[in-house]
């Protein structure tokens, strides 16, 4: 069911964008398929690395600070939206 949804968005994408780009598209996920990305990623349970970010303000943020306030959500966003 996932699947035959995920096939429909990318039949309507394949249709609205140029060959060129499709192209493109196909080929970058079949470099990252090749790759071996999905071994350098995090895995379900696995901890996630201790990091430091600026905030908004500019201050600069530990992740062990921050979950020495309780637990902490780290949400990733891929790409430019």
């Amino acid at each position: 069911m996932l699947q035959d949804k995920l096939n429909a968005m990318s039949a309507a994408a394949a249709e609205k964008l140029p060959p060129e780009t499709w192209a493109k598209m196909l080929q970058a996920k079949e470099d990252l398929g090749n790759s071996d990305i999905l071994q350098r990623t995090i895995k379900v349970d696995e901890q996630f690395p201790d990091f430091n970010l600026a905030n908004a303000d500019g201050t600069t943020l530990s992740s062990q600070e921050l979950r020495q306030q309780g637990p902490l959500l780290v949400t990733l966003f891929r790409g430019v939206w």
